[in-house]
């Protein structure tokens, strides 16, 4: 079994490629980071010998990259058994307030990354009639808050291209899940203070991910909302 994985070398990424390494998956992982790849690889092979990780350095902000991305997944591997569009960027700031471009540089890399490595992916997914595609959105994707700015803009329309797909490809085998997880353990909270257990930890949404799969061929989650304990920050 194949998964492809963007933004796989840290946070939830990481946690999800760790998961799936861990249960025989090979993986395809990029970054714009060339040495936290060759990191990542040499972490991910140790977890399982006996796994292929494949890599490539890829700024999912630009759309010619990730569709070479995904001709080299496809020229790589016997078949595309998941895809995790989990790369992002967050830039906080109210929409009058932010910097100019903003919105832009959210929508390439948090909404067009996965529309455009997804067509790739699709059709070789569609010739073999199965497949799970998984959307790392956010509670921003449903939810306003102070400061969530065009952020939330782009993980709302995540979200509605995940629902589009869910419906487009309900017949064809193909599996969509959507999932939107509160504050999670990451480098984008580094130097915060606040106590470990205030956040949820990556590896939490990387476990919600792996149950996906124990679940029958006729059964999908379509949704996953998933939140610190002691609620959003």
């Amino acid at each position: 079994m194949n998964a492809i994985i963007t933004g796989g070398t840290k946070g939830i990424g990481r946690a999800i490629a760790n998961k799936f390494a861990t249960e025989g998956f090979n993986l395809a992982i990029c970054s714009r980071n060339e040495s936290d790849l060759a990191t990542a690889k040499k972490e991910l092979m140790a977890l399982n010998a006996d796994i292929k990780v494949y890599t490539q350095v890829v700024d999912v902000s630009k759309k010619d990259q990730v569709k070479t991305f995904g001709q080299y997944c496809i020229d790589t591997m016997t078949s595309i058994d998941v895809l995790i569009n989990n790369a992002g960027v967050f830039h906080p700031g109210a929409l009058y307030e932010e910097e100019e471009g903003a919105l832009e540089s959210m929508i390439e890399t948090n909404l067009y990354s996965a529309y455009h490595l997804t067509r790739k992916l699709l059709t070789p997914m569609i010739a073999q009639a199965s497949g799970y595609i998984i959307n790392m959105a956010s509670i921003a994707s449903f939810m306003a808050y102070p400061n969530g700015g065009s952020y939330s803009i782009s993980k709302f329309a995540l979200r509605g291209f995940s629902q589009v797909l869910r419906a487009e490809l309900k017949e064809k085998g193909i599996k969509v899940t959507t999932i939107m997880p509160g504050a999670t353990w990451s480098n984008s909270w580094d130097g915060v203070d606040l106590p470990e257990s205030r956040l949820m930890q990556a590896t939490d949404i990387a476990t919600t991910v792996w149950s996906l799969f124990l679940m029958s061929p006729s059964a999908v989650v379509e949704e996953v909302v998933l939140r610190p304990q002691l609620g959003d920050l």
